[in-house]
């Protein structure tokens, strides 16, 4: 006799199943969720960067820099010198000691220019009006993550989980509460990546119609090119602010680049073209690149419309000192100038290795090893709320959620893996959001850099952790129970890094705490 494994009941389907289906079933409440779920998850965002955005009174870090730059770049149109002992006055409400002698900054202008803004919006003085434009960056950024998941998915899920990601996580708080140049930096990047999504929902399918239709039995040898893609055009202005921030855009825009070539081959090939390399690199390529390329160049060169136009920016008189002869004689000397300042410099970022105690090199990063402390102050002993020995210390420390930080990178070595066993366009679309935002930054091993650099690769980390995150879920054609413990595992880890962002939440944002519940934060040497 043969014994028989028991029946095991029937499994009701998960709630978030019971709630797609129901979504499924009536339009409206889809078209609700639609809108609500990224107002909400942006309230969030708005709510964790703007909360008493103007503590501390003090500058942040590189703020020493930039926001007297930025004042001076919105008030003369470039970067000026400032005399000694400057920042106590300019914190005192004396912001206009600096001097008329052009000071050697080694950023493009747009960030500075978008930090200015806000100083001229809300006073030169005011610590809340030189963080403010990075605030709503840092907000409009989350927001963007939310399309750029929502495009690549079509889920509100998806797109919401993903962008509910970054609301928390420490290191885009962090980023988004000071006047530095990387949140905007980011928000570039990211809407660039976007659209060339954009581009992408129209162009596959055109393209494979015009070769369908132009065949005749026989696959042809060449496929159609396309000049009419502006959404190509708006990534290229996009990629170009990028790098009016900060040269790493550079980067980006040779990676989409890279990115559209390829795209195209690929479909060119399904698509039957017998000749499509050379039709995706030639042919449409040739066109991709002037569609791209010159308008990125433009975005750029604008961005320094104010030193172009004045005469008192460093160096911007150098080619008018020294005229260039030859070939490059026909150049106006104001664009000479800009170049011989480039080259400059170009050479203080490769020779950029000065010492600093919380440097972190680029292999360190997926690590976590090294996040950089911006501001630090402690109060005496005995204060109140402070404990009787050892007072309060207010911390601005640029930390990731350590959960989503460790889990993303670990999922974007599944992607990889996922990409080489499925060939999903979705995979290569965040790895090369990783690999341009990542990769360029080994190759300076000695120059000196900081963990929150990697504010820009972070969108595309949580891109991946989400794919991730859906596998654990569950595939929709799986079995109920398997659902149900898939979503119960993505939500312990949504929980649990909900707690965590809780607890570092006062130590991103200089929050007055107690001394031991500061200590608590320490789990690693090296952090803190």
């Amino acid at each position: 006799m043969t014994a028989t494994a028991p029946l095991l009941p029937e499994t009701r389907a998960s709630l978030y199943d019971r709630w797609s289906a129901r979504m499924a079933a009536d339009p409206r409440l889809a078209r609700r969720w639609a809108w609500l779920a990224p107002l909400l998850v942006t309230v969030l965002a708005g709510i964790l960067r703007l909360w008493n955005l103007g503590h501390p009174h003090a500058f942040v870090f590189d703020e020493t820099y930039y926001v007297k730059d930025a004042w001076t770049q919105w008030v003369l149109g470039y970067a000026a010198t400032w005399p000694e002992g400057a920042n106590e006055g300019f914190l005192a409400g004396d912001t206009d000691t600096f001097s008329t002698t052009g000071s050697f900054v080694v950023h493009p202008p747009l960030g500075k220019l978008l930090i200015g803004v806000g100083m001229a919006v809300f006073g030169a003085d005011s610590s809340f009006g030189w963080r403010i434009t990075t605030a709503l960056f840092g907000t409009a950024t989350v927001l963007l993550l939310y399309f750029v998941a929502k495009s690549m998915t079509g889920s509100i899920a998806f797109a919401t989980v993903a962008s509910f990601l970054m609301a928390i996580d420490g290191l885009a708080i962090v980023l988004s509460r000071v006047a530095l140049l990387d949140m905007f930096l980011t928000f570039f990047i990211l809407l660039a990546f976007w659209l060339v999504l954009l581009d992408r929902r129209t162009h596959m399918d055109r393209l494979a119609a015009l070769v369908a239709e132009r065949s005749t039995g026989e696959a042809p040898a060449w496929g159609p090119v396309f000049w009419n893609r502006p959404w190509i055009m708006a990534a290229g202005a996009a990629a170009g602010a990028a790098t009016g921030v900060k040269w790493s855009g550079l980067y980006v825009i040779a990676g989409l680049g890279i990115y559209l070539v390829v795209t195209d081959a690929l479909a060119r090939r399904r698509a039957g073209v017998r000749l499509w390399p050379a039709d995706a690199a030639f042919r449409q390529g040739a066109v991709t690149f002037v569609l791209f390329v010159p308008v990125a160049l433009i975005v750029y060169l604008t961005s320094w419309i104010g030193w172009l136009g004045t005469e008192g920016g460093y160096g911007r008189q150098a080619a008018t000192d020294t005229p260039v002869t030859g070939f490059w004689s026909w150049v106006p000397p104001a664009l000479q100038s800009l170049w011989i300042y480039h080259r400059a410099i170009y050479d203080f970022h490769v020779g950029l290795t000065a010492g600093h105690g919380y440097a972190s090199p680029a292999w360190q990063w997926p690590l976590l090893l090294r996040p950089t402390s911006m501001y630090y102050n402690s109060t005496p002993q005995g204060t109140a709320g402070c404990g009787a020995t050892n007072g309060c210390v207010e911390n601005i420390y640029s930390m990731p959620n350590p959960l989503i930080w460790y889990a993303g990178v670990a999922a974007v070595l599944y992607l990889v893996y996922r990409l080489v066993v499925t060939r999903d366009w979705r995979c290569a679309f965040v790895l090369t959001g990783v690999a341009v935002t990542y990769l360029p930054w080994l190759l300076y091993p000695e120059r000196t850099m900081f963990q929150f650099y990697t504010i820009a690769i972070l969108p595309f980390v949580l891109l991946a952790l989400t794919f991730a995150l859906r596998d654990i879920a569950g595939a929709p054609d799986a079995d109920a129970y398997r659902r149900i413990s898939g979503q119960r595992i993505v939500l312990v880890f949504l929980l649990v890094a909900i707690a965590l962002a809780v607890f570092w939440y006062p130590i991103l944002t200089g929050t007055p705490v107690p001394y031991l519940f500061w200590q608590a934060h320490n789990w690693i040497q090296s952090w803190i």
